[in-house]
């Protein structure tokens, strides 16, 4: 995998591989994309072969422009603009129907395409050279942590892809928000930065997504996880059980020092934002902290917090009084 530095020679090599049909890692504001050109159905179908992704979980489309927008959905809904004009470019993917350009192995045969318009300069830096959108998921193997640095992405797909774009550290830190216009009403199927309350000004949304909803990435119960066993509880919990041997066996991610001894400790940032940014770095470094299980004590289960603790809920499993006792 080559390592390509944020200048205008390296954003050179970058795109130059992309139309060659070559997997290039790309940072954006969330996380580390996994570029391919998304007009390039075989490149794409690298994407899913690098990260061991099933074929029926869609790709986002990273748009060059919003002049692309009506190439790559086959209709626009009214109340979309607002947001647009609002939150775009940003952590926002909207769901809308697609249009006949989009190659089916990037919607998985759906009528429906996700497209965002990222915020981050090297991205869009990068999709200016190439003129055409890249179908980007997260650069990691499928279900595993997010990478927010390159070097996450060297860890994770070492001899998987052609490249990495060094952009350093990811601002915002967990995925894209997902919007759905594709329905009667607008519903949020994934959340993250751009929450409920920022949208509910320009929209009329669902509480909840339809059942007949679009696939969308990120959604399946057990996602994001590290490769040793990780588990979850509640603040209370933790405090209830803090005399319980199993901490000491434990990479424990907190916002406040556990009672009790364990086996290394990451604190966690107080607010939501600075959580999320600092979330998946803490559990790549939990994963290879040498301890045999990673223990996450949950934030306030708040509106503020459901970005992050859906995340955080995906994974890891809920932690019960036999794995409390793991001596």
């Amino acid at each position: 995998m080559k390592s390509l530095s944020p200048t205008p020679e390296g954003l050179d090599q970058a795109a130059a591989l992309l139309r060659a049909g070559e997997l290039v890692a790309v940072p954006t504001e969330t996380v580390y994309g996994l570029a391919a050109d998304a007009t390039q159905p075989d490149a794409v179908a690298a994407i899913f072969r690098a990260k061991n992704r099933p074929a029926d979980h869609p790709l986002i489309v990273h748009l060059p422009g919003l002049e692309q927008l009506n190439e790559w959905a086959a209709r626009v809904p009214d109340c979309a603009w607002p947001v647009i004009e609002r939150f775009w470019p940003g952590p926002l993917t909207l769901v809308v129907p697609a249009s006949p350009k989009v190659p089916a192995i990037v919607n998985a045969g759906q009528n429906t395409v996700a497209l965002r318009w990222s915020s981050h300069p090297l991205l869009q830096a990068l999709l200016d050279r190439l003129q055409r959108p890249v179908a980007a998921p997260s650069a990691n193997p499928f279900c595993r942590i997010s990478p927010t640095t390159a070097d996450h992405v060297r860890a994770h797909m070492e001899g998987r892809i052609a490249a990495v774009v060094d952009g350093g550290p990811c601002a915002v830190g967990i995925e894209s928000t997902i919007l759905d216009l594709s329905g009667a009403r607008p519903a949020i199927l994934r959340p993250g930065a751009i929450t409920a309350a920022m949208l509910a000004p320009y929209l009329d949304l669902a509480e909840a997504a339809a059942p007949d909803a679009p696939r969308v990435p990120g959604n399946l119960a057990s996602h994001y996880a590290p490769r040793q066993p990780c588990y979850r509880l509640e603040a209370a919990e933790a405090a209830e059980s803090a005399h319980e041997a199993g901490w000491q066996h434990a990479a424990v991610l907190a916002i406040e020092p556990p009672a009790a001894r364990c086996g290394w400790f990451k604190r966690m940032p107080p607010t939501p934002e600075g959580y999320a940014q600092t979330l998946y770095s803490a559990l790549h470094e939990a994963d290879v902290s040498g301890c045999l299980t990673v223990w996450i004590v949950l934030p306030p289960d708040e509106v503020a917090w459901r970005a992050v603790r859906d995340r955080l809920q995906r994974a890891a499993q809920p932690l019960d009084g036999h794995v409390l006792n793991f001596v």
